[in-house]
């Protein structure tokens, strides 16, 4: 087996297209599983919240990720009672990346 070393996004490493994406919406994803699971709400409770029907928190919650913009995803988390705060950081190299960081 040839093993190859990661990126840090698995999703870069499968090829996908917009992968920088799919990172961010995975760890909002996670983020909001986290929260839904601490506050100790069902998927109704969550829905009831979040202003969706329960399959689309069951959705959510199962990875995916096709049905929700990270508009929508942020949304989530302000309901769920967390600030949402983006940062950008100018580089003096030309590579860039996308990192998502989690409190």
């Amino acid at each position: 087996m040839k093993v190859h070393p990661s990126s840090g996004n698995v999703f870069a490493d499968l090829g996908l297209a917009n992968s920088d994406e799919l990172l961010v919406k995975a760890e909002l994803v996670r983020q909001i599983s986290q929260l839904i699971s601490t506050k100790n709400l069902t998927q109704t409770e969550a829905a009831s919240l979040l202003e969706i029907d329960q399959p689309k928190v069951s959705a959510l919650l199962c990875g995916k990720l096709s049905g929700f913009s990270t508009e929508r995803l942020f949304r989530f988390l302000n309901l769920l009672g967390s600030d949402v705060e983006i940062r950008v950081i100018h580089k003096s190299n030309t590579k860039a990346h996308t990192k998502v960081v989690s409190a």
